[in-house]
C-alpha cells in the first residue's frame, strides 16, 4: 500500500516520517515534492573504478543556477532530510523536470527503512540544461512494508549533501 498526501502529512506531524524541513504545499496527492540542494559532485577521472576510491569536485550552484552538461553524471542532493523507520520510501524524478531532458535516480529509487538523512540524486541530462537550488526536482513516495524490519544501519547513513560511491568498501580487490 502507498500512503496518500493526507497520510503522509498526518505521518510526518507524528513522527513515522521525518522529513525536514517539511512544507505542507509539497505535499501531492500520494507522493512529497523533494528539492534539489545546493551542491553537486563530479567524478574527474575519465574511467570510474567500482574497486577503489574515485575522485571527485564539488560544484556549488549559485543563484544564477549551473549548466549540467550531457554525457556527464552529476550527483546531487535533496535539501530535506528524508527517512522513516515504518515505511519504504521510493524516489522518482518529477515528469516535469523529465520533460526537460534530466534523468533522476534512474537505477536507485528505493531507499531503505531506517535510512535518515539527506538522498543523494543521480543526474544525467540528454542536452545541457540549466539547475537551481531548491528546485522541485523529485517526488518521494512510501510504502506500507509486510514482515520484520531491519533497520539500516549502512554506510551512508545520516548523509548530508552528496555522497559518492563507496562501492569500493563492500568488495574484495580483484588481482590484477
Amino acid at each position: 500500500m502507498i500512503l496518500t498526501g493526507p497520510e503522509i502529512t498526518d505521518a510526518a506531524a507524528d513522527g513515522r516520517i521525518v522529513i525536514s524541513p517539511f512544507r505542507p504545499d509539497q505535499v501531492n496527492p500520494n507522493s512529497y515534492n523533494i528539492c534539489l540542494g545546493d551542491r553537486l559532485l563530479t567524478y574527474t577521472d575519465e574511467v570510474i573504478d567500482p574497486y577503489r576510491p574515485n575522485p571527485t569536485r564539488e560544484i556549488t550552484i549559485g543563484e544564477e543556477g549551473y549548466v549540467l552538461q550531457p554525457g556527464r553524471l552529476y550527483l546531487g542532493h535533496t535539501v530535506e532530510r528524508v527517512g522513516s523507520d515504518l515505511y519504504v520510501p521510493l524516489l522518482f524524478g518529477r515528469s516535469s523536470v523529465g520533460r526537460l531532458g534530466l534523468f533522476v535516480e534512474i537505477t536507485a529509487p528505493i531507499g531503505d527503512i531506517g535510512f535518515h538523512g539527506q538522498w543523494t540524486l543521480m543526474l544525467s541530462p540528454v542536452m545541457p540544461l540549466r539547475v537551481y537550488p531548491g528546485m522541485k526536482i523529485g517526488q518521494i513516495m512510501f510504502f506500507v512494508s509486510l514482515g520484520q524490519v531491519d533497520l539500516y544501519e549502512g554506510k551512508y547513513q545520516s548523509s548530508a549533501g552528496p555522497q559518492e560511491s563507496r562501492y569500493w568498501r563492500d568488495v574484495a580487490v580483484p588481482a590484477t
